[in-house]
């Protein structure tokens, strides 16, 4: 449902800053920034739309700031509606009381994301492009900042209406089943929708790459594991560029959990420095030591630590024998005499992967980044990403799946109910059949300027 009102909010950061700006949208828009704001060395005069005009904003008598305006009208702007802009000086006192003065003078103060909301209910973008608007100002990475901007030049948009137009052939194809039997037998009608239906599951499970969208939207998750003093710490401040983690001779320096970031592709890596797992009656050790193990259950990919210059003791061995895989083995401290090897390490798992390192050699420590850089390799051109889309996707199949089952229990007409909700499920990721609760959860994570 559209509201008709105008609404008024600020646009920028929270706090200090170069700049602030006050954005409104509805009808009354105009109006209030002609009570507002006064041109600066002439009369007010109807303001010309999209010109950036120099001047004051006012209380009455009373100048509250230097700033420029801008008026948008309806419907060349962001909401289709008009559309008005105050850029002030960015103190947070003056910005407030700006949002306050055009509140007075009767604008609503705008609910989170309902600019982009009234966008989208005015036709000027679909879901997924109001969606990708939010991935756009939250994105962490280069690569999550690329699918954004796909999603935004329509690239959802077009995979998801291309299926429909497919779906919308089979489904034409099941109603001339219907309306004409004598011509088409139910045989040949299921079969052909069969035929139909396996190539449409096909092409859509291929769009599915959960691995990709929490690559894209989490990071790859990194834990780095193993003994006390083996040093993990100073493996992440290599990789990280940075001390993130404290570095001592002493056994369970790290009692927590440190983590830091780092970009390999133009992906986030968290790196996740855990604290020594080891047995120990220490309460704090303990609460680390639990804290270690939760942070390697839940890591993409694991390192695991071990001090090539002494030989493999009972703690290295059970935490070998455990290690899951999903990583590699990493031999530290290289520039040293080493006791321990590669060879060493298959004698007791022959199936994992194997580095050798130095935190104090940048080069092998570029090695390991590269290591890392091969859990980050997918395509650029993939067109869903968000997790919301691969859900729908994942439903609409299984409702083609559902029909598939159908047609070989009943006549095809029965399965004209599955095939209406594959297309509901597609049309969702466009918002074509979105209900108000979906809206309501999708634009409750925007911020109230945006």
């Amino acid at each position: 449902m559209i509201r008709q009102d105008t609404i008024a909010a600020i646009a920028t950061a929270p706090g200090s800053g170069g700049i602030g700006i006050i954005r409104m949208s509805g009808p009354e828009a105009e109006k209030i920034l002609c009570r507002v704001f006064k041109p600066a060395g002439r009369e007010q005069t109807r303001m010309e739309s999209h010109k950036l005009t120099y001047g004051w904003l006012t209380d009455g008598p009373e100048v509250l700031d230097e700033c420029m305006a801008v008026l948008m009208r309806a419907p060349r702007s962001y909401t289709r509606e008009d559309v008005a802009e105050i850029q002030l000086h960015g103190g947070r006192y003056v910005v407030h009381r700006a949002l306050e003065l055009c509140l007075k003078e009767g604008a609503r103060l705008a609910d989170a994301g309902e600019f982009t909301r009234r966008a989208f209910m005015n036709g000027r973008i679909d879901l997924s492009r109001a969606e990708a608007v939010m991935d756009m100002i939250s994105a962490g990475g280069e690569q999550a900042h690329k699918a954004a901007v796909r999603q935004l030049n329509g690239g959802a948009s077009s995979f998801v209406r291309s299926f429909a137009d497919e779906l919308y052939g089979l489904q034409a194809g099941l109603a001339a089943c219907i309306d004409y039997p004598e011509e088409i037998s139910d045989e040949e009608g299921a079969g052909m929708l069969k035929q139909g239906l396996e190539k449409l599951i096909s092409d859509l499970e291929k769009a599915v790459d959960e691995h990709a969208s929490r690559l894209i939207y989490q990071g790859l998750q990194v834990a780095l594991i193993g003994r006390p003093n083996v040093g993990k710490s100073s493996i992440l401040n290599a990789l990280l560029g940075e001390d993130r983690a404290i570095v001592t001779n002493i056994p369970g320096t790290t009692r927590d959990t440190v983590s830091g970031e780092m970009s390999i592709n133009g992906f986030r890596i968290i790196l996740t420095d855990t604290a020594g797992i080891r047995e120990t009656e220490d309460p704090v050790e303990k609460i680390g030591v639990e804290r270690s193990e939760k942070a390697r259950r839940e890591a993409d990919a694991t390192l695991l630590i071990l001090d090539g210059t002494e030989k493999l003791n009972s703690d290295d061995r059970e935490l070998l024998e455990h290690f899951s895989g999903k990583g590699a083995v990493v031999i530290n401290k290289t520039d040293l005499p080493q006791a321990v090897s590669e060879e060493t390490i298959h004698a007791v798992r022959p199936d994992v992967y194997c580095i050798t390192v130095s935190a104090k050699d940048p080069e092998s420590m570029k090695q390991l980044r590269e290591y890392l850089a091969g859990y980050v390799e997918i395509s650029d051109q993939l067109a869903l990403t968000q997790p919301r889309h691969l859900d729908a996707v994942k439903r609409a199949v299984q409702h083609l799946k559902d029909a598939m089952i159908t047609l070989d229990r009943y006549t095809p007409d029965v399965a004209s109910t599955d095939l209406q909700e594959a297309q509901a499920a597609l049309s969702e990721i466009t918002g074509d059949s979105a209900d108000e609760k979906l809206l309501d959860r999708i634009f409750a994570q925007f911020c109230v300027g945006k």
